[in-house]
């Protein structure tokens, strides 16, 4: 026989054992849904997941059964580091966020959202490019600062879910997207955002950015291409429509037309989706259970707190005991079993001797392994008999 072929998958994946540092040690994250199904979640989930690209599961399948431990069981050989749930009740939509596998557990109630379609088809001006998608987005974060362990715990969550930027080394061309994290401190609301970043040329006409970027000009109405390019009133769109504040001065070449190394360029924002607009409900410190760290409707006194400490310390050590008593069933279930085998073997010796008068032979009540005869493939009875009567 020949060599036995390498499945597709094997022979698809060449950097099989070999990722890189960097890859390894950015954070990755699971999206999923639970809950009444709903098709609108199941495409907020999907945009969310877009947002977390490249570093997560974009096609993770789930089933109804599949529970959190499945997902823990498998993140810390996939490099999962966060994993998040959106969820719908009857009280509406939640999203929960938690580090992965010990926790903390953000819960958030989504009080609005829109699809990236609907947002997308809002738009005047649609810029959706695959290529942004390759690279991770830039995380910025607004309002922040204030007083509060819930501050400072949601701002380092949203922070370590997407990987730390370098400025020594970070290339530039690679930024290609941002995450707006914006808290309104009088309505304790986090408004979500997704843009993709796009760096125009400032200080060139609108036809000569047409020429520089490859565009072919419109010359039915022109004699020539100087009168194209020296026509007044058309100025770039960057300096008819942008803030002077958006103006910057480039450190790097960058692989758009126009865009030289320490020229003027202006930064251009457009939406991606979703947008969501979130609420801190409450803050566990262990994963999906644990001690409530910080709850926004309900506020428990010391006592309740220590008696909700004493439940949960009993629920723990009942657990390891019911564990420890399975195993113990368990392991007496096999030894009876092997007990009732060998004294079913010494009954019937016993009962021979006493019928008999002898003792039986060492192999008489020994229990033979039952093997199926050989047929050599021979499945038809009355060709069997013939052939063994000849």
């Amino acid at each position: 026989m020949g060599r036995k072929r390498k499945g597709r998958s094997v022979r698809n994946n060449k950097n099989q054992g070999s990722e890189p540092e960097e890859l390894v040690q950015a954070p990755h994250s699971f999206v999923i849904s639970k809950g009444i199904p709903d098709g609108n979640l199941t495409e907020l989930t999907k945009d969310f997941r877009k947002v977390m690209e490249p570093f997560t599961a974009s096609q993770l399948k789930t089933r109804k059964k599949n529970t959190l431990k499945d997902f823990v069981s498998i993140a810390g050989a996939l490099h999962v580091s966060h994993i998040s749930i959106f969820s719908k009740t009857d009280l509406g939509i939640y999203l929960k966020i938690a580090r992965l596998p010990r926790g903390p557990t953000l819960t958030f109630k989504v009080q609005n959202y829109s699809l990236a379609r609907d947002v997308i088809s809002s738009l005047k001006k649609q810029m959706v490019v695959d290529e942004a998608f390759k690279h991770s987005p830039l995380i910025v974060l607004n309002s922040f600062s204030g007083e509060g362990m819930q501050m400072k715990l949601m701002a380092s969550m949203f922070q370590n879910m997407f990987p730390t930027i370098n400025l020594t080394n970070v290339n530039l061309n690679d930024v290609r997207r941002c995450v707006l994290m914006n808290y309104n401190p009088n309505s304790k609301m986090i408004d979500f955002r997704h843009y993709g970043i796009k760096v125009l040329p400032v200080g060139i006409s609108k036809a000569v950015k047409k020429v520089v970027q490859g565009k072919v000009p419109n010359l039915s109405k022109c004699s020539d291409i100087s009168e194209f390019l020296t026509k007044s009133g058309l100025l770039s769109e960057s300096e008819a429509e942008d803030d002077p504040n958006n103006h910057v001065i480039l450190s790097q070449k960058m692989v758009s037309r126009g865009n030289m190394e320490f020229g003027k360029s202006s930064i251009k924002l457009s939406e991606l989706g979703p947008r969501l607009t979130l609420q801190l409900i409450k803050i566990e410190d262990g994963l999906m259970d644990g001690e409530v760290l910080y709850h926004e409707l309900f506020e428990k006194t010391e006592e309740e707190k220590e008696q909700i400490r004493k439940k949960r310390e009993a629920r723990k050590k009942l657990k390891v005991k019911r564990k420890k008593i399975q195993e113990e069933n368990v392991k007496k279930k096999h030894e009876k079993s092997n007990n009732k085998e060998e004294m079913h073997i010494d009954d019937d010796a016993e009962y021979y001797k006493e019928e008999v008068g002898e003792e039986p032979a060492e192999d008489l009540f020994k229990q033979k392994s039952l093997k199926r005869p050989r047929t050599y493939g021979f499945k038809n009875k009355k060709f069997k008999k013939d052939h063994s009567n000849s």
